[in-house]
């Protein structure tokens, strides 16, 4: 495999948005930057959090322990990456990229298979690209009470170059440097193990896009991020990761369209 360019390393999304003179809100209303410090300073292994001069302090191995069970997440978050809708691809503008009717009904098939499972969501986190906005509008009709929050951190984008190259998508160098920033902050901000003060399972649903999806799968199993265009992903369909409470994470289903009929079925 080719060495990999300096600026598609793994990095620190802050680094990089400051660098590009951007910045993101996170889900709390804070910057990126503050709410990245505040994830990274409670999502860690709970040794490292423990106060390090009373870690040493010769209280014994039962006090350590117990401290550390303090730290220690005890839920589990199911996380359910959903693709959006058929879209019309020849608008010129990101505005009128609207939903096509096939991409309505696709839409109202997904709202249906989450509803049927009996799960008790916890909110739904949207991309604000019109097609995201759309597909979030029909799905959140099946499921009455359920927060929607929009951001710009899960659009659409060029995360890192793919490896091997393919010759029919090829954008800008400088693409995958912007946009592999935010769409790595997205994975580092939503992709984390539930928080210590968090009691019971939750069940959250996050509808944007095939790149982000593929991307955020990739480094949630540690697999190559550079992969991630190997994969593929259904308009309208079903991403279930599980994050359990030691961190570990596990893929339920990939892009499923089971519940859709064959001639309802699209990957635009």
């Amino acid at each position: 495999m080719k060495p990999r360019p300096l600026f598609l390393l793994p990095r620190c999304p802050l680094a990089e948005l400051c660098f590009s003179g951007q910045t993101f809100p996170g889900p709390d209303g804070t910057l990126l930057g503050e709410a990245l410090s505040v994830l990274s300073a409670t999502r860690r292994e709970p040794l490292s959090l423990v106060n390090l001069r009373k870690r040493h302090s010769g209280s014994g191995d039962e006090d350590l322990a117990s401290r550390i069970d303090n730290y220690k997440a005890k839920a589990t978050r199911h996380i359910f990456l959903i693709r959006h809708s058929q879209y019309h691809t020849d608008a010129p503008r990101e505005k009128d990229r609207t939903l096509t009717p096939l991409g309505r009904e696709q839409a109202e098939l997904t709202g249906l298979r989450l509803a049927s499972l009996g799960l008790k969501f916890n909110k739904i986190v949207h991309s604000s690209m019109t097609r995201a906005v759309e597909t979030t509008d029909i799905i959140s009709k099946h499921l009455p009470g359920v927060s929607t929050v929009s951001t710009d951190l899960l659009r659409e984008g060029a995360p890192i170059e793919p490896d091997p190259p393919v010759s029919h998508w090829k954008p800008e160098a400088v693409q995958y440097y912007e946009d592999g920033a935010r769409i790595e902050a997205a994975f580092r901000n939503y992709i984390h193990r539930a928080d210590v003060k968090q009691q019971e399972d939750s069940y959250e649903i996050f509808i944007c896009h095939a790149n982000v999806i593929r991307y955020i799968v990739c480094r949630a199993l540690q697999f190559p991020p550079e992969g991630w265009l190997r994969l593929s992903l259904n308009n309208g369909s079903i991403t279930h990761l599980v994050v359990r409470p030691d961190g570990c994470v596990a893929l339920r289903a990939l892009g499923d369209t089971g519940f859709m009929p064959p001639d309802k079925i699209s990957r635009s």
